[in-house]
């Protein structure tokens, strides 16, 4: 059953989830911002979805901004994104949705189709 990391007041997440039930897709459902991904898990994503972990930021969220991230990515190794992600939840882009084997970031038709149709 796939992990579906989400925020409840998101609604890309919402059309997200609505899309994967109406394609009988059975998820475990965790609030990205209260049980962020750890680090692991999210080295794990970034390997099965093919993304670059500048994929992995929202880059126009809140948190992003607030935390000048823009700047701070060009001095930060992946390692070091990696931490400040497992951390703080609201910096990663969503939904997040992995299985151990697929993985994708944000929400985008063709790739739910590909991967969880």
């Amino acid at each position: 059953m796939p992990k579906f990391y989400q925020y409840p007041k998101c609604s890309t997440c919402r059309n997200a989830q609505k899309w994967l039930e109406s394609h009988k897709n059975q998820l475990d459902s965790v609030d990205i911002t209260l049980d962020p991904p750890s680090k692991d898990q999210l080295k794990k994503v970034l390997k099965n979805s093919g993304k670059t972990i500048t994929d992995l930021l929202n880059k126009s969220g809140e948190q992003y901004r607030a935390l000048n991230m823009k700047d701070k990515v060009k001095t930060l190794n992946e390692d070091q994104i990696l931490d400040l992600l497992a951390k703080n939840g609201r910096l990663i882009k969503r939904p997040l949705v992995f299985d151990g084997s697929k993985a994708t970031i944000g929400f985008k038709e063709d790739e739910f189709k590909k991967n969880w149709a």
